[in-house]
């Protein structure tokens, strides 16, 4: 949450001229619903399970920037899913995303809680392991420009044989 993985994509796509999905805007575009009212009406599960849905559907494009929530690597079955494409986990500290994040509404995760600050912490321990047991790639965000952040993508995957980096 918070690190930049849609920023980045975009940006990635465009520069490579390629397709980009974000899983949880298109939930949003399909439900009519921002994932904010989602939370609120169906609950964190109800979310997940579309979630869920959506990254399987997005999985099977093609030749396509994904990216998904930050909650979405709690899931097994997402885990599997996700490792079949050549994962990228942008690697922001808690400290360095609270201060992004800390103004933000729009994170019902962060809304809902009591101490947004220790949340935030708390999900960065859940979810690093997680992160980083499928990654292709780790790369660090917390002090890294978007440009920074994509020399290291753009590295990283053509040294994983997917693009010429000299002709990025």
């Amino acid at each position: 949450m918070g690190a930049g993985k849609t920023t980045v994509g975009k940006r990635l796509a465009k520069r490579h001229g390629l397709p980009f999905l974000d899983t949880d805007q298109e939930i949003e575009r399909r439900c009519g619903a921002s994932v904010s009212t989602i939370f609120d009406l169906e609950g964190e599960a109800g979310f997940r399970r579309r979630e869920t849905k959506m990254i399987a559907e997005a999985m099977a494009l093609q030749d396509t920037v994904v990216t998904t929530g930050g909650g979405a690597i709690l899931s097994e079955e997402n885990r599997k899913v996700l490792s079949q494409g050549f994962v990228i986990y942008l690697d922001a500290q808690p400290q360095h995303l609270w201060t992004r994040l800390k103004l933000d509404t729009s994170r019902p995760l962060l809304r809902q809680s009591p101490d947004p600050r220790a949340t935030l912490e708390a999900l960065y321990r859940d979810r690093d392991s997680l992160y980083r047991s499928i990654a292709n790639l780790v790369v660090p965000t917390t002090r890294a420009s978007v440009t920074v952040v994509m020399r290291a993508i753009e590295q990283g995957l053509s040294d994983a044989g997917y693009f010429h980096h000299e002709n990025a």
